[in-house]
């Protein structure tokens, strides 16, 4: 089955104590694309302007991402740079160019509102309820966000929850939404606003499901080097929601390895900047580090 990814595609400019590298290809949507993408088939939604490499909507095609979706308008593709601190766990916006993705309305064509998989990647909340509007009866919906939207469009947020099937955030904004430090606690605040599964990512420590199941704690794969942690969370989601689409039976009986997809998807995205790594990988390296990960994590 297939998976609709809407978000922002972005040119990323990044730097690092170690490098700097500009005008790479980023955005919520790009990462999360091409980590489910290794899975199966990929719509996906978005806006860039006619400055957008060429090479970039290639790169798209190899990874047989379906870019019907995707608007070219005349102007600029939103532009982002920041810088890392030398332990990588925190980082600094330079700049911010929306450029044509400030008007950025998203349109589904028809043959994208029947998508079974429905990922609403990191773009605002009234942006997330337009595209499930234009859905007809998605199977499984998840979305991500972001602590600027906390902030500046709560009341929105608080509209999506209850027509999501699972909602994706870090812990920091786990405990900004629910006041709640423990965020076991923070989890069954945030189901009672609606959402069935709930996923609290933790960086390199992992991420925490809670669904009808109970908790699952899914771990990080272990990297010794890590180069540009930029699009890792978007990457995670991605592949979580292309390993779901692609696998038979019930959410509840693949969430769990759904997830350790994902992650191991994701470690790929840190070891180099932007995705310049994780377009450089096969299906079968990624199955090579599940297989690590669950020796590593067996007892």
């Amino acid at each position: 089955m297939s998976v609709l990814i809407v978000g922002s595609t972005a040119l990323d400019s990044i730097k690092t104590p170690n490098a700097e590298n500009p005008r790479l290809l980023g955005g919520s949507a790009s990462h999360a694309a091409v980590a489910a993408s290794f899975f199966g088939p990929v719509k996906l939604i978005g806006v860039v302007g006619d400055d957008f490499p060429k090479k970039y909507l290639e790169l798209y095609r190899r990874h047989k991402i379906d870019l019907d979706g995707l608007q070219i308008l005349p102007g600029k593709t939103f532009h982002w740079s920041g810088e890392y601190e030398a332990n990588l766990n925190n980082r600094r916006t330079l700049l911010t160019e929306l450029g044509v993705f400030e008007t950025f309305t998203p349109t589904l064509p028809k043959a994208h509102q029947a998508v079974p998989f429905v990922l609403l990647a990191n773009i605002a909340p009234a942006l997330q309820l337009h595209v499930l509007d234009q859905m007809r009866q998605p199977k499984f919906v998840v979305a991500d966000t972001m602590d600027l939207w906390l902030n500046i469009a709560l009341v929105d947020l608080l509209r999506l929850l209850p027509r999501l099937d699972g909602f994706v955030l870090n812990d920091g904004e786990a405990y900004q939404l629910t006041k709640e430090d423990n965020m076991f606690a923070a989890v069954k605040k945030i189901h009672k606003l609606g959402p069935k599964y709930v996923i609290i990512k933790k960086g390199s420590h992992g991420s925490i499901l809670s669904g009808p199941k109970g908790f699952f704690l899914c771990p990080a794969y272990p990297l010794s080097t890590v180069v540009d942690p930029t699009g890792a969370g978007d990457s995670f989601v991605g592949g979580m929601m292309g390993y779901l689409a692609a696998a038979k039976g019930s959410i509840d009986a693949n969430l769990r390895r759904a997830m350790i997809y994902g992650s191991v998807t994701a470690s790929f995205c840190c070891e180099g900047f932007g995705l310049t790594r994780t377009t450089a990988i096969k299906r079968a390296d990624i199955d090579r580090r599940v297989k690590e990960l669950e020796k590593l994590t067996k007892f």
